[in-house]
């Protein structure tokens, strides 16, 4: 046999029985492997091993935090408004994701200059980098808070043309919530579907202030379960609570306002009188060593 027929028999005949062979010597889960990529697809086999690790990581977050910790984070959560970007299981999996990342790092500077204050540093920041996020959504969380508190008098003024008009608390909460923007109307659409759905009055209006832990709005929820309970005119409350948030919004202007001056003394004797000071007084302090230098 020639040369060249030879070496064609060895191309075909080789990786037929390398293919024979690796069909063969496959172990059962390799076979079950592939039996599931054919009939499922192997994208529907990575999203199975995507969710099975994506719940393992969120099992082992929350076996580190303490439960009381959770529910926190929980009431957290509530009032930053449950942003989409921040569900509590992937919080519990960054935070402690992100204090081992800060940690490394600083393990890598720290070795190479040893000290005792460097470890300090290095414990500091993992602790701090921990509860960034808690910090970040505690702001978002006051900023909404404060949002619904000056909302607030103008949706209920809203609700008390729409009440006067000859519509009920519900349909007038309702166009108040349509009609405005903000985080006060979302949840006052919340508080409508737990109404729709079958849930009691009191406990929708109540699940609505433990939700935002604003106290105005915790107040004006207490008139109206008040005004439900002992019959009184809707329209009367709602004037008599706008009436009143009014003068606390502008109370609360007031104090801010009240509040300015002291804030600004710290930065304008730090920061702006000594530049001031330098821009007047350096031509007069050149003027005198050039002059002092000429008599010498």
């Amino acid at each position: 046999m020639s040369p060249i027929a030879l070496l064609a028999v060895l191309l075909i005949t080789l990786p037929l029985s390398f293919l024979l062979f690796s069909t063969l010597a496959a172990d059962t889960g390799t076979r079950k492997q592939i039996r599931q990529n054919l009939v499922e697809g192997p994208s529907a086999i990575k999203a199975k091993s995507a969710k099975t690790s994506n719940e393992r990581m969120n099992e082992l977050g929350r076996k580190l935090a303490p439960k009381s910790y959770i529910a926190w984070l929980l009431r957290l959560l509530s009032r930053a408004g449950r942003p989409a970007g921040m569900p509590l299981e992937r919080l519990l999996v960054i935070k402690p994701l992100l204090a081992l990342s800060i940690f490394l790092m600083g393990l890598l500077i720290v070795v190479r200059a040893p000290g005792k204050l460097g470890f300090v540093l290095l414990i500091v920041a993992t602790v701090l980098a921990y509860f960034v996020p808690d910090v970040l959504l505690d702001s978002r969380a006051k900023d909404r808070q404060e949002n619904i508190t000056m909302e607030l008098p103008n949706t209920l003024d809203q609700m008390l043309i729409a009440v006067q008009a000859g519509l009920g608390f519900e349909s007038a909460m309702a166009r108040a919530a349509s009609t405005g923007k903000g985080p006060l109307a979302h949840e006052l659409g919340r508080t409508l579907q737990d109404i729709q759905m079958g849930r009691n009055r009191a406990e929708s209006y109540l699940a609505l202030v433990e939700r935002t832990d604003v106290k105005d709005l915790k107040t004006f929820v207490r008139a109206i379960i008040q005004a439900d309970k002992y019959g009184i005119s809707i329209s009367k409350v709602l004037r008599t609570q706008a009436d009143e948030l009014r003068i606390k919004r502008r109370q609360r202007a007031e104090e801010k306002a009240m509040k300015i001056p002291v804030k600004i003394l710290f930065p304008l004797i730090f920061t702006i009188l000594p530049v001031l000071f330098i821009v007047i007084l350096s031509p007069a302090v050149i003027g005198i060593v050039k002059m002092f230098s000429g008599g010498l």
